[in-house]
């Protein structure tokens, strides 16, 4: 979403000079004085910034990396990570070689990981909703943001998820595992329980692992069915877990109680009850 980071910098004659001179100063990056010839310039004789565009921009320290990763993590998106390279990450940020080696000193692996770092912080709060309301409506709001996201990071979403490309470390393998833990807690949150029990605990995290698989699986088929009916089917997925565990589990029978209180007939849990309970009817037999 690698290469080693052991390829040596670009030759000094690639770098512009204005950003061979920015490299050796300190990280800030003041503006500069403008020339003489410049002030002297008629405004309708100056460049069109579409001309300007590939010229060197100073920058502050924050904005010069953030611009970078902005940069990598677009490429880290589309393509596996194998595929990007440092004068990939600089071409599209408009800066050079040496200029992304000065602020990820690592080369690409530690781009990679601060791109990682930076997509995870954003799938984590995919994951927060505000407390209120029925429980799917909020599942459903979460789940249009995940799959807002796996759909305009496919190729690095499943790249990073799939695993097995050379840029996987132990950090980037803890990074991802944090947005899983953190997805969940944030699951459990809503369910309202302050001491949730390890069966309510291993029902949320595999819900997680299922909404994970579900995704990948759908970028495998051509992101089909559409997103709006993949969540829907993920909501139902919830509530079909949520109920099998409370069937064995006194907390979780708690939880389900108080979530099917809040949630009106028309909403997803009704429907899903509507449809269900006809299929069970072939099954009283069984009772």
């Amino acid at each position: 979403m690698t290469t080693g980071s052991g390829t040596a910098p670009a030759p000094p004659e690639a770098t512009p000079p204005a950003e061979a001179s920015a490299a050796a100063r300190p990280a800030a990056e003041p503006p500069a004085a403008a020339s003489p010839s410049a002030i002297a310039r008629p405004p309708d004789t100056a460049s069109p910034p579409a001309a300007r565009r590939g010229s060197y921009r100073r920058l502050s320290v924050e904005a010069r990396r953030a611009e970078l990763l902005t940069a990598a993590l677009d490429l880290f998106a589309h393509r596996a990570p194998e595929d990007v390279s440092l004068d990939d990450v600089a071409s599209a940020a408009g800066a050079s070689r040496p200029l992304v080696y000065r602020y990820f000193p690592g080369g690409k692996q530690q781009l990679y990981e601060a791109a990682l770092r930076s997509a995870a912080d954003e799938l984590e709060r995919c994951f927060e909703e505000p407390r209120s309301g029925p429980l799917s409506a909020r599942l459903s709001r979460v789940l249009d943001r995940y799959l807002a996201f796996v759909d305009e990071h496919d190729t690095g979403f499943s790249a990073l998820l799939q695993s097995g490309s050379v840029a996987e470390t132990s950090r980037t393998n803890a990074i991802v595992d944090e947005v899983r833990r953190a997805a969940a807690e944030e699951i459990l949150l809503h369910l309202a329980v302050k001491e949730p029990g390890a069966r309510l605990r291993m029902m949320v995290r595999t819900w997680i692992t299922a909404v994970e698989a579900a995704s990948l699986i759908w970028l495998d088929e051509e992101k089909r069915p559409s997103p709006a009916e993949l969540r829907d089917w993920l909501v139902d997925q919830f509530v079909a877990m949520l109920t099998a565990t409370a069937a064995t589990d006194p907390q979780t029978a708690r939880v389900m109680r108080a979530a099917v209180r809040m949630e009106p007939a028309e909403g997803p849990v009704g429907r899903l009850a509507r449809r269900v309970v006809p299929s069970l009817g072939e099954a009283s037999h069984l009772l």
